[in-house]
């Protein structure tokens, strides 16, 4: 073994020390090894606290099957569990289907708007309105083909009573300003205690784009509050400042793909950093998280980002980031029954890896990192608890697959 990996090595063992020092004050866990041993792309940055990156390897050693409901799927980037057991399932081509709980894939639903499918646009994530037992009101985002480009578009409609349609069809919120291009739309929708329905965004990625994150004239690299009807609500952070758009509750963010709160209410998010830069993120109303001044990580060509540090007075730091990167989509906490020991846990997709990440938390902070599925070799997109405990999985994958994870028998 050559003598620079070596001293990587014993970096590594340092710091799984020190981390275990945190673990002890946050946990009362035992010295541990991090779950990520591999090199980082960006080594002589370094964590802004102990655990905030390279968490212990855990295991649950939880008994579990994986069924696989369905295949066939193209691309799918959303699952939604429906009363009754069937589910929700998103196409990014742009195609909404219904999968009975016996996994009979249904035909497409009519009444979906047309969606730019290029690069990573599409239809999206999809919603249940929080009264959707009496309304039938579903909620979902998608790449919508615009005059100069497209952008992040939130429509709304009721599901028609033999399910096979959508009915009442309105954009009730669009993304601005308009692009031309086909990267970062963001797009997790997910409705906070509150009953607003809180929409992430991406910056759109190319360069002279990333500035609009740190714009508040701008709705990328936000996450948006707005009410069902998408207006603002009106203690939205920002209300009120000159140039400012209502909807902003949160900025400087590259490209959510995965979010969720807690029981507790908390909010968090799990968004795509550049080459060595995801975040975990605990969103607060009003916080700016730095995107593209303060990250982690560097450009896909193995640069610095121009002008970017780790830290900056009035930024917020990630709860956790991850260096290499794992892509993540999708996000679940975990509070049902039927796996007692994932109860508190934060699971996101893997999109890079091919696997479903579980955190568990404690304190704000992250104390440990395993790894399910990776022996299935595919993308995971999107991870959400049914009514039951049981966990559904979509994978974004040409011939891509739904999964329901229950425990073994």
């Amino acid at each position: 073994m050559d003598t620079p990996r070596l001293v990587f090595i014993s970096i590594i063992l340092l710091a799984a020390a020190a981390g275990s020092a945190g673990s002890q004050t946050l946990g009362g866990t035992a010295a541990c090894l991090p779950l990520e041993t591999r090199t980082p792309n960006v080594p002589e940055q370094r964590p802004a606290f102990s655990g905030q990156t390279r968490a212990c390897a855990i295991e649950s050693n939880v008994a579990f099957d994986v069924i696989v409901l369905a295949t066939g799927l193209e691309q799918p980037w959303a699952v939604e569990p429906l009363p009754g057991g069937d589910l929700l399932v998103t196409e990014k081509p742009g195609r909404m289907r219904i999968v009975s709980a016996q996994g009979e894939v249904g035909q497409p639903i009519a009444g979906v708007p047309a969606v730019d499918a290029r690069g990573q646009g599409g239809l999206l994530d999809v919603a249940l309105s929080p009264a959707f037992d009496s309304d039938q009101t579903l909620y979902w985002s998608y790449a919508e083909p615009r005059l100069g480009g497209n952008g992040t578009a939130v429509a709304r409609a009721v599901l028609s009573a033999d399910r096979q349609s959508l009915e009442q069809v309105s954009v009730i919120f669009r993304v601005i300003p308009t692009y031309d291009g086909t990267k970062h739309y963001g797009s997790r929708l997910t409705f906070g205690p509150d009953g607003m329905l809180y929409v992430t965004t991406g910056e759109r990625s190319d360069t002279p784009m990333r500035q609009y994150a740190q714009r508040l004239d701008s709705h990328l690299g936000k996450i948006l509050r707005i009410n069902p009807d998408g207006s603002a609500p009106t203690d939205n952070p920002f209300i009120g400042q000159p140039n400012a758009l209502p909807e902003i509750w949160t900025l400087g963010h590259r490209n959510i793909q995965a979010a969720a709160f807690d029981p507790e209410g908390r909010f968090w998010g799990v968004e795509h950093g550049a080459r060595g830069g995801d975040e975990l993120n605990l969103i607060e109303k009003g916080k700016n998280y730095g995107w593209p001044l303060v990250a982690y990580g560097e450009e896909y060509s193995g640069q610095p980002i121009p002008g970017a540090v780790t830290a900056l007075p009035g930024f917020e730091q990630p709860v956790y980031y991850w260096d290499p990167v794992i892509a993540p989509s999708g996000a679940q906490v975990y509070t049902g029954d039927a796996f007692p020991a994932w109860r508190g846990s934060l699971f996101t997709g893997n999109l890079k890896d091919k696997r479903l990440v579980r955190l568990t938390l404690e304190a704000n902070r992250v104390i440990g990192e395993e790894h399910l599925l990776a022996e299935r070799g595919q993308r995971v997109r999107d991870v959400r608890q049914g009514p039951g405990g049981e966990l559904y999985v979509v994978t974004d994958e040409a011939n891509g697959e739904l999964w329901k994870i229950v425990p073994r028998q």
